[in-house]
């Protein structure tokens, strides 16, 4: 739902960069060049961003009061 703070995999601090490499994609800028100029290179971290969706905005529409 939320990007995590560190990989799963290796350990990692990455939760830093989730915001700018969302930015770069909007702007339409190749992922792969995104991911390389972000200092991402085990297959770990970059699985991370590339699959990850954020369904927070939707999980919240139904929080118990």
């Amino acid at each position: 739902m939320i990007i995590p703070v560190r990989c799963f995999g290796c350990g990692k601090p990455v939760g830093h960069l989730w915001e700018d490499f969302q930015e770069r994609v909007k702007k339409k800028e190749e992922p792969k060049k995104v991911l390389d100029s972000l200092g991402l290179e085990k297959y770990c971290c970059r699985a991370l961003f590339l699959g990850h969706v954020d369904l927070i905005d939707t999980a919240a529409k139904f929080k118990k009061f």
